[in-house]
Order: structure tokens, then sequence, then C-alpha cells
């Protein structure tokens, strides 16, 4: 893993940890062009795990861990990141599958960021 991706990857877990208290147990990522692929893996809660034993639950944690995180990063990207990255970030595209404990995260940015 090149040093940039390992760098992304640190950025993108100590901010979901200050928001969440936990961040990924692990996270993939690939830098396609302009975007910032990652997979991440192992995010859950153990009080989100609770919530989430019902249908309604699920809704509740799907739409925290998605609307929250994609409206903290319209506000301001995080610390660092646009630094690292030589580039403007422009959207954040995130969804997570509750049951199965992961999420995507795709970042779109201005310029080309591919290695």
């Amino acid at each position: 893993m090149s040093k940039k991706v390992h760098e992304f990857n640190d950025i993108i877990r100590k901010l979901r940890k200050d928001i969440f208290g936990k961040g990924p147990e692990r996270i993939h990522t690939v830098f396609v062009e302009n975007m910032a692929v990652s997979t991440l893996y192992g995010n859950i809660t153990p009080t989100e795990k609770f919530i989430a034993s019902t249908p309604e639950g699920i809704k509740m944690v799907h739409a925290a861990r998605t609307r929250m995180i994609q409206d903290l990063y319209t506000k301001s990207p995080p610390e660092g990141m646009e630094e690292l990255m030589g580039t403007k970030l422009l959207h954040l595209f995130s969804d997570i599958k509750i049951e199965e404990d992961f999420a995507i995260s795709v970042f779109v940015f201005e310029d080309n960021i591919s290695e």
C-alpha cells in the first residue's frame, strides 16, 4: 500500500472514530482518475448493532451512517485530505450495508489523483 493511500485511510478512520466513537477496523482504498473508492469493514458500534436488531433500527443506523457523514463532508472536508490529495474534494457518495457491516465511499476530487 502506498504512503498516500495509507495516510488517506488514516484520515477517514480518525474522522469516523471522532464522529461515531468507532472507526472502521479495515479500509481498502483505490485511486482511479479523480476518485478515491474506499471499502470500509467493521464500522458498526455495539450500540448500533443493538439498535439495528429491528427493521426500523436498521433504517435509523443507515440514515445516521450515510446522511450524517455526507453532510459533514459537504460542510467541510476532513482536515488534511485536500492537502494530501493536492486537489479539492467535490463530492462524497457513501452507503453502508448494516447487516454485513461494510460501507463504500466514493470521494470525487476536482483533479486526477491516481498514482
